[in-house]
Order: C-alpha cells, then structure tokens, then sequence
C-alpha cells in the first residue's frame, strides 16, 4: 500500500470533528510521520538483514607504522573493496567519462601519473603535482594542505574540480543510479541505495587497502634479509638516519613522514602558498604536508611542483641548504656531502621501492 493511498483515505469523520486548521494540520503531519517511520523501519530491515553481504577484510599493520584509523560506519569488507575498485577506475565519475582516479593514479608508478602537475579533462592543466597514494590510509588528513580530514570526503574533491572531473556529486550519483551493475553492488555493499554516502565510503575502502610495505630496506629491516640491500644503500640509510643529513627527523615512522606541514625553501616566492590556503597564516605560506618516502624511485618529478626531475636533483636541493624563504624549516640548511655521499642516498632512496605492491594484481582494474 503506497504513502499516497493511505494519506488520502485518512478517516474524514475524525477531521470533520475536530475541524480547527491547525489541529488538523499536525493530525495529518503525525500521520504521515507515523507512516514514514513504519516504511523505512521496513525498509531498512529489508536491506540491512536480507540484502547485504558483509566479507571481512584486514589490515595487517607492520611494526613501525600506527594502527589504520577506519571509520566505524566504512569497516572494510571484500564486497566494499572490490566495488570501490570499480569506481576507482570507471570514468563514469567525471563529466565526460573521459578520465577516472585511476587515470592519474597508475600502480607500477605507485599510484601517481610522472607529470609536473596532473591533468583532468580535455587536458586541463591542473597546478599541483599528483600524490601518490602509497599507504594513503595511514595518513590523518589529505592533500599537501592538509585542507581535508577524511578520506570519504577527500574523493568528493577530483570530481567536483572543474580542472579534474568538472561533475558535480549530485549529477554523478544519478548517472550511477541509471547503471546496470553498480545499484545492485551497492545495496549488497553497504545496504542503501547509490547516494553519496556509498560512493564515497567504496572508494575510500579500496584506498585504504593500498598498503606497502615490504621493500628492500624492510627486507632488510624487519626481516633480516642480510642481501636484500646493497652496502651503498646501507651507507646511505646510515646517512638518512644520522646527524650529518638527518632525513629522518621530517621522514619518520613507518610511512617516511611526520605528516607535519613543511617549508623546505624550494622557492622564495610561492604562487601556490600550499598550508597558508587553510590558515591564512603568513606563517604557514610555501608550508606542505612531508609526503611518504616509500615508492619514491617511481614517483617523479617530485616537490609540489612537480619542478625537480630526479632523485639526484632533491638530494642536491637539501645539500645546498634550499632558498632561505622567511619561513624554511631550520633542518633545511646545507649539509656539505661528497659526491659519494649524494650517491649513497640516492641508493638508498631506491631501496624503497616496493616492487610487489606495484604488480599487486589485487590493486588492478
């Protein structure tokens, strides 16, 4: 029996004897609340108890690295993670169909494109370099600002970018609802319809899943593979976490980053002033958030920028000392190594590199 029919066959003896406008007003509004209630309790047993499917998924956090912070109403399953993978890769989210996350995301260059600054549809020129997504779900706020708390709410940001996917959420979610497949996946998802909630949360859930950690230098760390790196790369992970470069104190833990927001003096003026967008602090201008370090051989060019093209290139940059911006980070001043110490950073750098996370077939469309 629908809402409609039920409204209109109100009892009209009841309205007739209590025919004050008012009173008649919250009968009908009581009724109808009445009758919402009765439908979506309905509704949601239906959905929550005969439709979902819920495959626990886990992850497994080595030493070294904080446990995942993962929302209570988005807990990973198999169903989520596979659908979110779909989305990630469908250009169904932007405006034209042209291009998806993954477009921009590549695995074998662990989740980034290799441009200076990304591109979105029709070759729109955007002005940031493209983050790489290596272990994303251990990070406590998103894009090199920081401006975003959550990674539900950071996949709003590409799609509504006029310079990215130029769509609205709105027109998105309506394009999915008229899908084939994806209403269905859904509701066995997450129990509801295709709205902004399950779109959101599918994505987040297959990011969070894009864990690395097991590259040479982990090998060779934590589990005591006595050849898994080199004697230059040991020399140059010496260095990283010694006094005389001291890499370690902004790229620390387990991820290679404090997650602190950072002027390394790349520049002395900045026409993107990175953390200063959100604070409006003069303080904070040229200041973006440490990126991870692991993967980081497959992920030029690097800086904001996207302006330095090589790993030799960032290892000059910290050895002259940077720019001396007002605002520079008092551990960025030169560090006076030898050629030979440039190059044993530079190895140790590549010891990063994760090659089973970048042909993770699990991570592939």
């Amino acid at each position: 029996m629908s809402v409609k029919y039920i409204l209109q066959n109100i009892n009209s003896k009841t309205i007739q004897a209590n025919f004050c406008p008012q009173k008649i007003a919250k009968q009908k509004l009581a009724c109808l609340f009445c009758i919402l209630l009765i439908l979506s309790a309905s509704c949601k047993k239906e959905t929550n108890e005969n439709v979902i499917k819920f495959t626990p998924l886990e992850i497994n956090t080595p030493s070294g690295f904080d446990e995942m912070t993962i929302p209570d109403d988005n807990k990973l399953s198999l169903e989520r993670v596979n659908l979110g993978k779909m989305l990630f890769f469908d250009p169904i989210l932007s405006r034209d169909s042209s291009i998806s996350c993954g477009t921009c995301h590549l695995q074998n260059i662990a989740f980034t494109d290799n441009l200076p600054v990304s591109r979105g549809i029709e070759n729109r020129l955007g002005f940031r370099n493209t983050t790489g997504l290596t272990n994303v779900g251990f990070q406590p706020y998103f894009f090199k600002e920081g401006g975003v708390p959550t990674l539900e709410r950071q996949v709003i940001a590409p799609i509504e970018d006029p310079v990215e996917m130029d769509f609205t959420l709105f027109d998105a979610i309506e394009r999915l609802r008229n899908h084939p497949i994806y209403p269905q996946l859904i509701l066995e998802a997450y129990g509801r319809e295709v709205d902004a909630f399950s779109v959101t949360r599918a994505i987040a859930a297959f990011e969070r899943t894009l864990v690395s950690f097991n590259s040479y230098y982990d090998m060779h760390n934590a589990n005591n593979e006595a050849n898994a790196m080199t004697q230059e790369q040991i020399n140059g992970m010496n260095l990283f976490f010694g006094p005389k470069a001291n890499c370690s104190q902004c790229h620390a833990g387990g991820n290679f980053t404090n997650y602190n927001f950072e002027n390394n003096g790349l520049l002395q003026e900045y026409l993107d002033q990175g953390r200063f967008r959100i604070t409006f602090d003069t303080s904070d201008i040229g200041k973006f958030k440490t990126p991870s370090l692991r993967n980081v051989e497959v992920t030029a060019p690097y800086m904001h920028n996207g302006s330095l093209n090589t790993l030799e290139e960032v290892v000059e940059h910290y050895n002259t000392g940077g720019t001396n911006h007002s605002n520079q980070n008092e551990l960025v001043k030169p560090l006076n190594l030898s050629a030979t110490e440039k190059n044993e950073l530079v190895a140790f750098l590549k010891a990063l590199t994760d090659r089973e996370f970048l042909e993770n077939e699990s991570f592939m469309p």
